[in-house]
């Protein structure tokens, strides 16, 4: 049997998905009720970081030891990886030795090439293209606090980065409408959009997008990478802060979300993450519990076909 892999929401069918995150909601029950539940005893998660990270790497490290498991942190420095060994020798002898790897990485290519020479699963810890598993998360995250999300509203804010990506991947897949704000010249990626078959609208007024929103998310102005575009970004963006006024504006039981780290004061007002309409502190624990129901989804069956 050829490995599950997750490098985006579209390996998956919308049902797998629901399912995934349904089941996060009953390991996160376990969890906070102390029961033990060791399914991933003995497997090992190899966990390569091209990218630094705080909330993947306790997530999938803490998830997998929760789970029975073991992870093991790799940076470049660590690996021959950063020597310039070839990603596909790379795959080849990792997967002979783990059950399942993580990359956190920039080109998305790095994830297709390890993938395609991958006997175990490999998951997209993030990309420059896209955040899957953070999607996961928020999903899971809006179905506790509100049920379905199909047929709502949401809106994004702000940079049509890898997250942005990832909503309108999550648009198609979980059946909501996607409104995106973001200044002309930092739309999300054309191939992403010519998928969306409707579902996305784009807009460069945050207030027309979040006008009846159930969901309004942003994210940081300036991903890992682009630090020489910092002043030049923090103008163009400005009028696109997220702040009380602007959510006063979505519907009245709308959810704010932001996958952190946020630079307070600037894609959100600095109170922000107090309001008590934002869920961010559930989000980002819901990576631990969603991830677990990845890891339980991807690399249990491989030991039943075994």
């Amino acid at each position: 049997m050829s490995a599950r892999h997750f490098l985006s929401l579209m390996d998956c069918t919308p049902e797998e998905l629901v399912s995934v995150i349904r089941r996060g909601i009953e390991l996160k029950d376990l969890r906070n009720r102390g029961v033990l539940f060791e399914p991933l005893k003995n497997r090992v998660l190899g966990m390569i970081f091209e990218k630094s990270s705080t909330r993947t790497r306790l997530s999938f490290e803490a998830g997998m030891i929760q789970l029975g498991g073991q992870a093991i942190f790799l940076s470049p420095r660590d690996t021959q990886l950063g020597r310039g060994e070839p990603i596909s020798d790379c795959a080849i002898v990792m997967s002979r030795m783990l059950d399942a790897v993580m990359i956190r990485t920039f080109a998305h290519s790095t994830l297709t090439e390890f993938a395609a020479n991958s006997r175990v699963p490999v998951i997209n810890g993030l990309s420059d293209d896209l955040h899957p598993c953070q999607l996961l998360a928020d999903m899971q995250t809006f179905l506790e606090h509100r049920g379905s999300i199909q047929g709502k509203t949401v809106a994004w804010i702000g940079d049509g980065n890898n997250m942005c990506n990832s909503y309108i991947e999550a648009a198609i897949q979980f059946d909501f409408h996607l409104r995106i704000a973001c200044p002309e010249g930092f739309e999300p990626n054309a191939q992403f959009l010519a998928k969306a078959d409707g579902r996305v609208q784009l807009l460069r007024d945050p207030k027309d997008a979040v006008v009846g929103a159930h969901l309004v998310t942003t994210d940081v102005w300036t991903s890992m990478g682009q630090e020489d575009e910092t002043a030049k970004r923090m103008a163009l963006f400005a009028p696109y802060q997220v702040n009380r006024d602007l959510l006063d504006m979505a519907a009245t039981d709308v959810l704010f979300m932001h996958c952190l780290p946020a630079h307070r004061g600037e894609e959100i007002s600095l109170d922000l993450l107090d309001d008590p309409r934002s869920v961010a502190w559930d989000q980002a624990e819901n990576r631990l519990h969603a991830q677990k129901a990845l890891l339980e989804f991807l690399v249990e069956p491989a030991y039943h076909h075994a």
